[in-house]
Formats: structure tokens, C-alpha cells, sequence
């Protein structure tokens, strides 16, 4: 039940703030009151990444969710970026 009132709160109140800015979050899932999220769009590689997760997100969902304790910011790489290391770093120099 905590899990649909997460994803509510995101849905109405964090996703039309952060799509102001061109980004966008997923949930990811919620553990003894730790809820882990993952930013996407322009928000992923945001320099405010961690002023949005603490100031916007954490504080819409403490709010109204009382069960929240703590927002964790998940961050993944993703296989684009890696494949694009792996050529500059296979590279062999002239």
C-alpha cells in the first residue's frame, strides 16, 4: 500500500515539476522506509541532482507519506555510455 501511495505522490506532485525541467523520475522501490528512485531525462545528469532528490522529492513524499524516512538516488550507466568507454579506451594509439 505505501508503494502506491509513493508512486501517487510522484505521479501528481514530483513528475510535472520535473518535467518543467525536461527530466523525469522512476521509482524504483521502497525498503524500510528508504524509498530508491533513478532521474532521468535532463535531470540525470544535473548538477542539482541532489538539491531535486532532497529539496522536491523527499520533501513531497515525507509530506504525505509518513512511512518515508529517506530518499536514496540511485544512479545507473547506461549501456550507451558504456559502449561509447569501451571504444575511446580500446583505442590503440598511432
Amino acid at each position: 500500500m505505501v508503494e502506491k501511495e509513493i508512486q501517487r505522490v510522484i505521479d501528481e506532485k514530483v513528475k510535472p515539476y520535473l518535467g518543467e525541467h525536461n527530466g523525469d523520475i522512476e521509482f524504483l522501490g521502497v525498503e524500510n522506509g528508504v524509498v530508491k528512485i533513478k532521474l532521468l531525462g535532463q535531470c540525470s545528469g544535473c548538477i542539482s541532482a541532489k538539491y531535486t532528490v532532497e529539496n522536491i522529492v523527499e520533501a513531497s513524499l515525507k509530506q504525505e507519506v509518513p512511512e518515508v524516512k529517506k530518499v536514496e538516488l540511485i544512479s545507473f550507466i547506461s549501456e550507451e555510455t558504456l559502449d561509447m568507454a569501451r571504444k575511446i579506451l580500446n583505442k590503440n594509439p598511432i
